[in-house]
């Protein structure tokens, strides 16, 4: 190889590492841009729907014999009034008919006039005011008492009564009271009641967590009905009832037997007060004990308000 040819090769060489080594042109930083969709606004829940008079929405958890209880209805009438094909088929937002399918008389409301103690009285018109200039005051002369009887000022003016000022009646917010449960009918005041069985009350009714009263006893201990009606559920379908029979006294009464060992009647059959119905066990639960409930128009109410004392 020749000087020249060497030459050659290191200069071309030279210019590759050159090459490899020099950093690529890039565009800025501040030049680089990427483009991300809009954020899209999230969508605010749904306001809730209360339920139409008379109508049910099915939530989660929920079974037809136990939304039959809640509403003191009897669910075959459920079944009934809803079409439903299959009583376990009810999927929940589903709306039920809980009442019968009849017309509703719509209600008028009378204009209330506020309480009397709560009424404003009319004002009294009040006397017009003396205008006439007031006697100047002298001191007492005999001279000076010439002059005003003869001016005919011989009586001394009385002073301007200040105007009374009207009472105002304090802002009072009146505590409403918290909504009892309904009035009894003519119909439900006439059921006659009596103890389902005899035991000691282990458990007192709790609005909030024992919708009844338990009653402690033997297994096998006879369950009679509190009153005369038509047996509308014999079963075990509610969870947490074990063997339940459900009594109907009166369009807006209902009474609830649970826990029984086993049932001693069917659905449909009418019963007389102190007739048995079941007898006492501890299905569903944890010892042997009568779980009584009292239900008005679906309500659970204390039952020790309408059984009699013992």
């Amino acid at each position: 190889m020749t000087k020249t040819s060497s030459l050659f090769l290191s200069t071309i060489t030279l210019a590759l590492l050159s090459a490899c080594t020099s950093t690529p042109n890039q565009a800025p930083v501040s030049e680089l841009h990427i483009s991300r969709p809009p954020a899209q606004p999230t969508p605010a829940p749904a306001p809730k729907v209360e339920d139409k008079p008379g109508m049910y929405t099915v939530k989660k958890g929920d079974t037809l014999l136990r939304i039959a209880l809640d509403h003191g209805q009897n669910y075959r009438d459920l079944v009934a009034w809803n079409n439903l094909s299959n009583p376990n088929d009810i999927k929940v937002d589903q709306v039920l008919r809980v009442e019968p399918p009849e017309e509703r008389s719509g209600v008028q409301t009378a204009s209330v006039a506020p309480p009397p103690s709560l009424t404003r009285a009319p004002a009294e018109p009040s006397a017009p005011k003396k205008t006439s200039p007031k006697a100047d005051k002298q001191p007492y002369t005999d001279n000076n008492l010439a002059d005003l009887q003869k001016n005919g000022n011989d009586k001394p003016e009385k002073a301007d009564k200040p105007a009374e000022k009207p009472t105002q009646l304090a802002s009072v917010a009146p505590s409403l009271p918290k909504p009892a449960a309904p009035a009894l009918s003519t119909e439900d005041r006439a059921v006659s009641w009596q103890w389902p069985t005899d035991g000691k009350v282990v458990g007192s009714f709790d609005e909030g967590k024992n919708k009844g009263i338990d009653i402690a006893g033997r297994a096998g201990q006879q369950v009679v009905s509190a009153g005369a009606g038509k047996v509308m559920y014999a079963g075990s379908g509610i969870r947490g009832y074990g063997n339940l029979v459900i009594v109907k006294h009166s369009n807006g009464l209902l009474s609830a037997y649970a826990h029984n060992r086993s049932i001693l009647v069917q659905e449909g059959q009418t019963v007389n007060k102190g007739q048995a119905i079941a007898e006492m066990g501890d299905s569903d639960t944890d010892s042997v004990k009568l779980h009584f409930e009292i239900r008005q128009q679906g309500k659970p109410v204390d039952p020790s308000k309408f059984l009699p004392n013992r």
